[in-house]
Formats: C-alpha cells, sequence, structure tokens
C-alpha cells in the first residue's frame, strides 16, 4: 500500500515511520511512504505557505495555492488513476478514527494522501476541492497533523499483508476483537510475589481462551463498558461451547488438573532460579 504525506514537516514524519514494524515494512517494499513538503510548491521567493485570515483572528493560515499545487502533482504520480485512491485531511473536526474504520481503509484503497494541517488550519476552499474525508484522532487539538497522520498510517499498515506476521497478531488485540484486551505475562514466572495466573501455565488451551475473554470482558466493563453492546458475556459463551461439545467440568479431572498445576509451577520456580543463579 502506499501513503502520501503532504505536511510543512517532512523530515518529522519520515522519522517516524522510518523505525520498527513500519520501517522494516517499508525496506522490504510492503509499505511505500512518502512525505513532500508543501513548501516546496510555494511561488513565494521565502517559501511561505500561510497568511492572515480574512475576517481577523489570532494565528496564521495555510493558504490554498500550495496545498493544492502539491497535491496535484502527487495525485498526478497515478496518471492514469489505476490505483483507488483517497485523500484525508487529519482535522479535529473529522470523525474520530476507529479501528472499524481503519480496517475498510485497509481493504478499500491502494493509495492514502494524507494532507497535514498546520498553524490554525488550512483555507476551506481547497479543502473542499481535494479532500474526500475528514479524520480525527480524537477530541483535542494538537499544533499540527503530522502525529494523526503517523498515527493514521500506523493504525491501517498493520492490517497489511505481510506487515505483521499473521493476521491473528491484530484480530484478537485489544479493540479488533471487540473488547479491550486481557493481561497478559512473560517470564519470569514470579515477580515481586506475584506468580503468573495458574490457567497460562497449565497446557489447557480451551480453559486459557476463557480465562482470556473474561478477563477482557471484565476490563472492558470497567472501562469501557459501551464496547459491550451486541457480545456475547464470557458465562454464554461457556454454555454455547457446553451445548456445541455436549461436555461439563467433571470435579475430578478438574481437582486432579489443580494438582498437577501446583507441581508444574514448582517445577518452574525452580528451574527459574537455577537459570538466574547460573
Amino acid at each position: 500500500m502506499r501513503f502520501d504525506i503532504l505536511t510543512l514537516f517532512p523530515d518529522f514524519v519520515d522519522g517516524i515511520l522510518s523505525e520498527s514494524i513500519i520501517g522494516r515494512a517499508r525496506k522490504s517494499g510492503i509499505l511505500d511512504i512518502n512525505a513532500w513538503n508543501i513548501r516546496d510548491w510555494s511561488e513565494d521567493k521565502n517559501r511561505r505557505v500561510d497568511d492572515t485570515p480574512y475576517g481577523g483572528g489570532k494565528g496564521m493560515l495555510m493558504a490554498a495555492p500550495p496545498v493544492y499545487a502539491c497535491h496535484a502533482a502527487v495525485a498526478d504520480l497515478d496518471p492514469k488513476k489505476e490505483m483507488r485512491t483517497r485523500t484525508i485531511y487529519m482535522s479535529p473536526k473529522g470523525k474520530v478514527l476507529n479501528q472499524k474504520r481503519a480496517e475498510e481503509l485497509s481493504r478499500e484503497y491502494d493509495r492514502l494522501i494524507i494532507l497535514c494541517g498546520h498553524y490554525e488550519g488550512i483555507d476551506q476552499r481547497v479543502i473542499d476541492e481535494i479532500v474526500d474525508e475528514e479524520i480525527s484522532i480524537g477530541d483535542y487539538v494538537l499544533t499540527g497533523g503530522e502525529i494523526p497522520a503517523c498515527l493514521l498510517v500506523d493504525c491501517v499498515s498493520r492490517m497489511i499483508d505481510g506487515v505483521l506476521a499473521a493476521p491473528e497478531c491484530y484480530e484478537s488485540e485489544s479493540i479488533a476483537s471487540g473488547l479491550l484486551e486481557y493481561p497478559q505475562y512473560t517470564r519470569p514466572y514470579e515477580f515481586h510475589g506475584v506468580c503468573v495466573p495458574d490457567v497460562l501455565v497449565s497446557g489447557h488451551h480451551a480453559k486459557i481462551e476463557e480465562w482470556r475473554y473474561r478477563e477482557a470482558w471484565k476490563i472492558t466493563e470497567e472501562r469501557r463498558p459501551e464496547l459491550l453492546s451486541g457480545l456475547i458475556s464470557p458465562d454464554e459463551k461457556k454454555k454455547k461451547s457446553r451445548k456445541r461439545t455436549g461436555k461439563a467440568d467433571d470435579p475430578e479431572i478438574l481437582m486432579k488438573s489443580e494438582e498437577v498445576l501446583k507441581e508444574n509451577n514448582k517445577d518452574i520456580v525452580k528451574k527459574e532460579r537455577k537459570e538466574a543463579s547460573d
């Protein structure tokens, strides 16, 4: 997928999008990310792109001509219009970005042209002429659209084939699954007197999945209860699973599993302590 970012600070944008997973995807050719300096299309001898707003008011406004000229030149890089392209203006007046919209953008378009405002914004006339959609990253105002643009690129890019190791890397994550993400743990098994939940070292995949769903539900209920609408509660999900398999939990088997767990946990602690001392 291709991203063209129209900005006054191309080095800033390029620096952020050259690191980590996005940077590696750029180097491998999976992502084509370009940052264009709007000043390069200014006809002012000092490369000015802003002026005072009509009607008065504090601050400066980005003028229409250099923004339009920059967009036209970048859009013409696909002269036959073979790429499904959408121009997005990062603006606090836009609809707030969410996972669903990011998924749609990753599927429906081959190229996003992202316009970054600065100062007090951009002359409305050029917005009306070239912009297909305005997107906000939240109900607050930043000094410019560069950080929101980088956020949009990162959010959309993660769902492009090859950027992450597998679709599961984003499909089961917080928000993408509909719930906030469950707690996760890694070594050491014991940290400051707190051990990893027993179920996660049980090897019982169905129980692990059930625990994760229940924890994700609990966190979502505490922090973002509005997300739970239309989702199946952990108890309902467990009942459906039992109906599907026709199996219920055997108390005797559960008791034996708990005994095995306790022994396994002791072994884990001994092993980690030995490795730490070696």
